[in-house]
């Protein structure tokens, strides 16, 4: 099974003696199974100070990281475009391929309660507002024809449904815990489902992808988008008047289910079997 990890490496709300702000490296593992047990999946973490801030320094704790691992990555996910440079660097000295993503959900969670549980309890803690990184908007992309679905609809499951992932059949995808993100199991969670001929060459080319989230665009005329990696966005269909207040009524549910929601593919509304089913997150991250 593959073994992917999540990275970020950057300042925190915290000053040294030098009233220098202090580095830290974090890496946890990314959960790709809806049956593991958030509290076993993998955690590393370490100060850097920062007159030490630099790709040697990060492939080292890297290093140290796959010393203590279990099993070492075959890839690490960052989301900050802004490392992306030193970190990037930092992989390829250990043959590890690094990608940026927004699909860092197990990091979000780990960095939200170490800002409110862990940094303020630190000497140097500085008080004050942290920003979330802001992705640039770039122009949707058209999915290429091949890929295009005959036909679409919104559908709901109970986050209890999930629990029983693991007998389903599924050639591409993956999915987290829904105790990762703490929501109750007669939590209504939004999806949809695209059918297409051409099922699994759709999913095989979008498991290529790190898959971030489904959006409802009204700005740019009413279209479903799906966006993957930091910024890349694709048309997965328009949106006819009539349809309007599902989508809406769809992106209603993601915020009412902390913007948990999902993708399938099907050749069909008559088989039970998946091509692709991706369980997705939309999160602010700090």
């Amino acid at each position: 099974m593959t073994t992917i990890w999540e990275l970020d490496y950057y300042s925190r709300p915290i000053l040294d003696e030098h009233n220098k702000k202090v580095w830290e490296v974090l890496i946890c593992e990314s959960p790709t199974r809806i049956d593991v047990a958030p509290d076993t999946l993998f955690r590393y973490a370490e100060y850097c100070p920062s007159t030490q801030v630099n790709s040697v320094w990060l492939k080292t704790a890297i290093g140290e990281a796959i010393a203590r691992a279990p099993n070492p990555p075959d890839k690490i996910r960052f989301f900050r475009q802004a490392m992306n440079n030193m970190i990037t660097t930092s992989c390829k000295g250990l043959d590890i391929p690094a990608q940026l993503s927004r699909r860092t959900i197990a990091l979000s969670q780990w960095l939200r309660d170490r800002l409110e549980q862990v940094y303020p309890q630190h000497p140097g803690y500085q008080v004050g507002k942290n920003a979330s990184v802001v992705f640039p908007t770039t122009p949707a992309q058209a999915l290429p024809d091949a890929l295009i679905g005959q036909k679409w609809i919104f559908a709901t499951l109970e986050a209890r449904a999930f629990d029983d992932m693991k007998d389903w059949s599924i050639d591409f995808g993956e999915v987290f815990p829904i105790a990762l993100v703490g929501l109750p199991p007669d939590m209504p969670i939004p999806g949809l489902i695209i059918y297409s001929s051409r099922a699994v060459a759709m999913a095989a080319w979008m498991s290529g992808l790190e898959m971030a989230a489904i959006k409802f665009d009204s700005e740019s005329g009413a279209r479903l988008l799906l966006e993957t990696g930091v910024s890349d966005r694709w048309v997965l269909t328009s949106i006819d008047a009539k349809t309007q207040a599902e989508a809406q009524a769809f992106e209603a549910a993601k915020q009412h289910a902390k913007q948990v929601h999902f993708l399938a593919i099907q050749s069909s509304p008559d088989v039970e079997e998946f091509a692709g089913f991706w369980l997705l997150q939309e999160v602010n991250l700090a």
